[in-house]
């Protein structure tokens, strides 16, 4: 029963990464690229995994392609904000105060329906600033309406879509590197 558990997992995380749309992928690394050919920079944003996942791939676009890259985890910038224009505003007071012209953001919730997501998308359309979602669960959930790019993962296991985020967006950056 455990190694056929196994087996199954993985293979469904394999499945839904291949269903990606591979144009959609390519779309995404040439957005990262202009970034950096901008001089701007990806702020990235999630809550909790994908608050992880967020850290994780700011670094590595920071280390590995020196694209600028920032995320807003730093938990007294988190409770400061929070407390001062709701946990629902804080992502969107963050971007008010941190985000510039050209810049990208990137914006991660697995069901697509956390108020704070949806809200910082919402102020990146006011700023007028490119908007990359990742999310899974409904396909039309309210984040994924909001972006300019949706990258949706077909499950409605947390889990399953945070790997395939993490694993997509990882592997963009790969890409990038073996590109330049």
């Amino acid at each position: 029963m455990t190694s056929e558990f196994f087996n199954e997992y993985i293979s469904d995380i394999k499945n839904k990464y291949l269903s990606l749309d591979v144009n959609q992928l390519l779309t995404i690394k040439n957005l990262f690229i202009d970034v950096k050919n901008n001089n701007s920079k990806i702020i990235i944003v999630g809550n909790g995994g994908s608050a992880a996942i967020a850290s994780h791939v700011s670094i590595d676009l920071t280390k590995t392609l020196n694209i600028r890259s920032i995320t807003f985890n730093e938990s007294s910038l988190i409770t400061c904000l929070a407390n001062d224009y709701g946990y629902e505003n804080w992502v969107s007071q963050a971007l008010s105060n941190h985000a510039t012209d050209k810049d990208l953001i990137v914006l991660i919730s697995s069901s697509g329906q956390s108020l704070n997501m949806i809200n910082a998308a919402n102020k990146a359309k006011e700023l007028n600033l490119n908007l990359l979602t990742l999310t899974g669960f409904d396909r039309n959930n309210p984040l994924s309406l909001l972006g300019d790019i949706n990258l949706w993962v077909d499950s409605k296991n947390y889990n399953i879509v945070e790997n395939v985020h993490q694993i997509t967006l990882l592997s963009i950056l790969d890409l990038i590197i073996i590109d330049t």
